[in-house]
């Protein structure tokens, strides 16, 4: 059976393939920023661009880090253990009373030292891991479904969107014996990226969302982004233990079928699909309700999610519940907890104007799923729309999308940055008269602008990549408790 948590034992194991067994003080969790080291934590010291964590090591340690791994000598005299080779038992004796800590691990890498770790530590665990890969909707999938799973399983998922190679092992040093499941968000940058998580995750069971163009400036094309997410399914064991849950609507992903050996579950809004839904009505800010089919099964749902494009978030959660043998109870009743949606968040202007914080980030697929809530709700419709960046070959065509789709919706289209440009020209294509359109380029210009126009009636959508900071437009108009 493996020890209820990492040990220094285990790290040195991982690293070395040595297994003192006199190291046995017990490693938390790690951190890669020394202000977030707890006591008994791992501070990994890694080198940025522009700041290098070696120079933190005292930090953390005064926080109650206990190791931390480093790659070159720093310059407080800590203890410091070389794994750069198997220890000896000399070098173990003499560093006895350091075994508790504070100890410098010394490594080739910190980080790949950190991914080895990870990799081992996950070996040594019997659970099972939920993989979410896709363009958008990653996180909510990835709360909601451990939403879902908690009901019945101790489950861990990564917090925020430590999704990435450095992030995702952060997340599997902090699991223990006590767990049954781990959600886990990856990320997908660069091929070979998620295949690379994969192997350090070892997940049974892959959900993938959709293949949009987000992040085509570094992926490439759909087809390349198609290709980097289906390295999820194709890392999946096969049947019956694995299994690939797929979204039929998106045909990239549906082709995904093709690359598996997993158990293939696919989900959408056709009954083709094992999973699949119709009927679906959104209530504005109460969430939607739809009609869920499974097998001979027909049941209403109505769940706290906004937008009618969310019933896929309740789909996928839904699936990964059916496929990890949980009741309909159990799958409702984690479908009904309402802080799952992270990123969209209704607050109140000065003037009482409600506004949709949606700053978070943008992507063209994202962004018409916005503008389709704000089509759902009452009153004067405002569009707030910003740059959606990191499009590549696909900017011209995402933000015309936008355009047109803004038209449609709202009464009233404020664009803020370059690229916004071409979504206020689409709209002006479509029909959208030129006394309801307003393009800046200035943050503060955007803000006096709605300071001005915004009234009670209003409903206000605020859009945009995180690079925009458009937060800083929604804070500007916030009411001031």
């Amino acid at each position: 059976m493996p020890s209820t948590m990492l040990t220094l034992a285990d790290t040195i194991e991982a690293l070395t393939g040595v297994r003192p067994e006199q190291a046995t003080a017990i490693i938390t969790e790690a951190a890669i920023d020394s202000r977030q080291a707890i006591p008994g934590s791992l501070f990994v010291a890694l080198r940025g661009e522009r700041v290098d964590g070696h120079d933190f090591v005292a930090e953390a340690f005064q926080r109650g880090a206990s190791f931390a791994l480093i790659e070159h000598e720093i310059t407080e005299p800590f203890p410091v253990l070389d794994l750069r080779r198997p220890p000896d038992t000399t070098a173990l004796t003499s560093l006895a009373d350091s075994l508790a800590g504070p100890l410098c691990l010394r490594v080739e890498n910190s980080l790949s030292a950190l991914q080895q770790i990870a990799r081992f530590w996950r070996r040594k665990l019997d659970l099972r891991v939920i993989g979410i890969t896709g363009s958008v909707g990653k996180s909510t999938t990835k709360e909601l479904a451990a939403e879902v799973l908690s009901q019945r399983y101790h489950t861990l998922k990564n917090p925020g969107n430590l999704n990435n190679e450095i992030g995702l092992p952060l997340t599997i040093l902090r699991l223990g014996s006590g767990h049954d499941r781990a959600v886990l968000e990856m990320g997908f940058y660069v091929p070979g990226e998620i295949a690379f998580l994969c192997d350090i995750a070892l997940p049974q069971v892959g959900v993938v969302t959709n293949i949009g163009t987000v992040h085509a400036e570094r992926a490439g094309s759909q087809e390349a982004i198609a290709r980097g997410k289906a390295e999820l399914v194709q890392a999946l064991p096969p049947a019956p233990e694995g299994v690939a849950i797929l979204n039929y609507d998106d045909p990239w992903v549906r082709q995904m079928e093709e690359k598996t050996k997993a158990r293939v579950f696919f989900y959408g809004l056709s009954p083709e699909a094992d999973l699949w839904a119709d009927d679906v009505q959104g209530l504005g800010l109460e969430g939607i309700r739809f009609r869920l089919h499974y097998r001979q099964e027909t049941l209403h749902v109505r769940v706290p999610l906004l937008g009618r494009h969310s019933v896929h978030t309740a789909l996928r959660a839904t699936a990964v519940g059916l496929v990890e043998g949980l009741t309909w109870q159990e799958i409702f009743s984690g479908l009904r907890q309402g802080h799952t949606q992270l990123r969209l968040v209704a607050v109140r202007s000065e003037v009482g104007a409600l506004i949709l914080d949606d700053t978070y980030n943008a992507s063209p697929q994202s962004t018409l799923a916005a503008l389709n809530l704000l089509d759902e709700l009452e009153g004067r419709k405002v569009a707030v729309l910003g740059d959606m960046l990191e499009l590549g070959p696909y900017e011209q065509q995402g933000h015309e999308l936008v355009g047109l789709r803004a038209a449609q919706v709202a009464d009233l289209l404020v664009t803020f940055g370059e690229r916004a440009h071409i979504i206020a020209r689409a709209a002006r294509r479509a029909g959208m008269r030129e006394s309801a359109i307003a393009e800046f380029d200035e943050v503060e210009e955007v803000i006096a602008y709605l300071k001005k126009k915004l009234c009670r009636e209003d409903v206000v959508l605020v859009k945009g990549s995180h690079g925009m900071r458009m937060d800083r437009i929604v804070a500007a108009l916030e009411k001031q408790e």
